[in-house]
C-alpha cells in the first residue's frame, strides 16, 4: 500500500481518539449500493478484503472511501430525449419548447438510470494520530474534498485543518532554484513548472535545472509552482504551490526492505503500509522544517 499523491491536513498531535470509536462511526456510513434511481452513492469500504473499515497497523490507520457512479453519458440521455420530442411533435403536431425539453431529459434520465452500468472507484486516506497527520491519496483536489467532506459527516468530530507553514511553498521553491541549493535532506530533480504574474507558464520535464535559463525566468518575475524533489534517496515527489505532494515514488531501497520482510500478501500489505507511514511522517517533518516551520492555525 503506497500512496501516489498526498493532500495534507493537520490533526492535533497526538490525536487522542479510540480506534473502536472511529470504526463504529465509519460503519454507520458504510457504502450502500446505488439504488435504481440513484446517480451515485458514497460510503466507507474495507481497505483490504476481510478487514475492518479502519485498518490499523502500529497505531496508523488506513481507510477507503468507495464511490459508486452510474455511467449515463449526457449524449445518450439527449438522444433518447430527442427521439421522445420527435414522437410528441409528430403525434400532436406541435414543436416541443425548451422548458418541456428539459422535463423530457429529466424523465429520460430517471428511466435510464436503473439500466445504467455502475462504476466503483476508491479514494484512500491515512490517519496518523501519533504525529497528527491526515493524508488523502487523491490526484484532484475535488476528490480530496469529497473524502474529507464525507469523513466529517461520518465522525462526531474531525479537528482536521490545512497545514500552515511559515514560508510559502512557491517562494521556497523559487529560492532553492535561484540559489541552486536544495534544503538539507533533499535534492532537486528535473521537473519544474514556473508561472508569471500574468499566468504564463513554462514547464521543464527531465531537464537540468541548474542553468542560467532558469534563473533568467526567475529574475523576470516567474515563480515555481511545481518542483520535483527527492528526499534522502528514498522518496521522490513533486511539491506544489498548494503544499500537495504528487507523483510519490518510493524508491527501490525502500521497497527492497518490504520484500525482505514479507512472506505472504496480507503481511506484505501491512508491511508496505507501515513502511510508508514511517517514511512519509519523517519526510513531512523535514519538509515542514525546510518551509520555515509550522504556523499555528487560526
Amino acid at each position: 500500500m503506497w500512496f501516489k499523491n498526498i493532500h495534507l491536513y493537520r490533526l492535533p498531535k497526538p490525536w487522542d481518539v479510540a480506534a473502536a470509536t472511529l470504526e463504529a462511526q465509519l460503519a454507520s456510513h458504510a457504502l450502500q449500493a446505488c439504488g435504481a434511481g440513484d446517480a451515485q452513492s458514497f460510503g466507507w469500504v474495507p481497505p483490504r478484503d476481510g478487514s475492518p473499515l479502519l485498518h490499523g497497523v502500529n497505531q496508523q490507520y488506513l481507510l477507503a472511501l468507495g464511490v459508486e457512479q452510474k455511467l449515463l453519458p449526457a449524449s445518450v440521455v439527449n438522444q433518447f430525449a430527442k427521439d421522445r420530442a420527435k414522437e410528441i411533435a409528430e403525434a400532436e403536431g406541435r414543436k416541443v419548447g425548451r422548458k418541456e425539453m428539459r422535463e423530457i431529459r429529466e424523465q429520460m434520465t430517471a428511466q435510464l438510470l436503473p439500466r445504467a452500468f455502475v462504476r466503483r472507484r476508491t479514494t484512500w486516506g491515512w490517519i496518523d494520530p501519533v504525529n497528527g497527520w491526515l493524508a488523502v491519496d487523491a490526484g484532484a483536489t475535488a476528490k480530496a474534498d469529497e473524502f474529507i467532506g464525507h469523513l466529517r459527516k461520518s465522525l462526531d468530530s474531525l479537528p482536521a485543518k490545512p497545514l500552515k507553514v511559515a514560508r510559502l511553498p512557491s517562494a521556497a521553491m523559487t529560492g532553492w532554484l535561484a540559489e541552486g541549493d536544495a534544503p538539507a535532506g533533499f535534492t532537486l530533480d528535473q521537473d519544474l513548472e514556473l508561472r508569471s504574474p500574468e499566468q504564463a507558464k513554462v514547464r521543464y520535464v527531465k531537464h537540468a535545472l541548474e542553468g542560467a535559463e532558469i534563473r533568467q525566468h526567475i529574475a523576470g518575475g516567474k515563480t515555481a509552482t511545481k518542483l520535483a524533489m527527492t528526499w534522502n534517496d528514498r522518496i521522490s515527489f513533486v511539491l506544489t504551490e498548494d503544499l500537495q505532494l504528487k507523483r510519490l515514488a518510493f524508491l527501490d531501497l525502500l521497497k527492497e526492505e518490504s520484500e525482505n520482510q514479507s512472506e505472504d500478501a496480507d503481511e506484505r500489505f501491512d508491511i508496505d503500509f507501515a513502511l510508508m507511514c514511517g517514511e512519509v511522517a519523517r519526510l513531512l517533518d523535514d519538509l515542514v522544517e525546510a518551509l520555515g516551520g509550522e504556523v499555528a492555525a487560526d
